[in-house]
């Protein structure tokens, strides 16, 4: 599914109308995602010089400075020394640093090609992380695994929020135990998604129960360093966030 179409570009003066707002650099930043992402500035489009979107703008150069560079990390645009910024193809140029803004533009929600998408590399990676960190694995790692196992199970009143945090927290160790120097990298290059996706998944806490048991069920297979049993866990738990998860989204909808 093609995440952007080509439209005629509209009048420049329709797309950079003045800002007003405080928030000046972010809302900078997020006009353009949206302008970007929609194909109002379509792809190879040769962006305003600094100075000509501070007049358009009505905002400080520092400001537009900030924000182009914030693009540019995001992979939206490409800024040339001398020749200015361009709008990047970044389904073939981007990474996965465009993932957020991308959930931003659809209104915090994923589109259900792409939760299909992020399951499938998330299977891929994690599981085979799972078998490794079963191999690999410390006493450390499984002192610090047994540590968020153990906030959550004595959390009193669930709180998406900060459950969602333990989670993550719980994944990253799983990561790190593997020996891949990648593996945590790449979760963590996910983080703002999957913070987001999980505190959803938890505000329905009658998965509570089920995710700490398979938590429980991990850390024993990674203890006892059952290579097959780890991968096959972490299989289910993951099988299991997806498919909760979307009864959650389409309740919502």
């Amino acid at each position: 599914m093609l995440w952007y179409y080509q439209q005629p570009v509209l009048i420049m003066n329709d797309l950079f109308e003045p800002i007003k707002t405080d928030s000046l650099k972010d809302v900078f930043v997020s006009k353009f995602e949206q302008h970007i992402l929609s194909g109002k500035l379509p792809i190879g489009e040769k962006l305003p010089s600094e100075r000509e979107l501070v007049n358009q703008l009505k905002i400080s150069r520092s400001v537009v400075h900030a924000g182009l560079l914030d693009l540019a990390a995001k992979e939206l645009i490409t800024i040339k020394p001398g020749a200015g910024a361009t709008v990047n193809d970044f389904k073939k140029e981007g990474s996965l640093s465009i993932l957020l803004p991308l959930v931003n533009y659809h209104g915090l929600r994923l589109q259900a090609s792409t939760q299909k998408d992020i399951l499938a590399i998330r299977l891929l990676f994690e599981t085979e992380a799972a078998r490794l960190s079963a191999q690999n694995r410390t006493d450390q790692h499984l002192e610090n695994l047994l540590k968020y196992i153990s906030e959550e199970d004595n959390t009193e009143q669930i709180n998406p929020k900060e459950i969602a945090e333990l989670d993550f927290e719980f994944h990253l160790v799983i990561m790190e135990a593997s020996g891949n120097f990648f593996f945590p990298l790449l979760l963590n290059s996910f983080k703002p998604i999957y913070l987001h996706l999980v505190e959803l998944f938890y505000s329905n806490t009658s998965v509570y129960d089920t995710v700490l048991s398979f938590h429980k069920e991990l850390y024993s297979a990674i203890e006892q360093q059952n290579e097959t049993e780890s991968k096959k866990i972490m299989t289910k738990l993951l099988k299991h966030g997806a498919e909760h998860l979307e009864q959650i989204i389409n309740k919502k909808l």
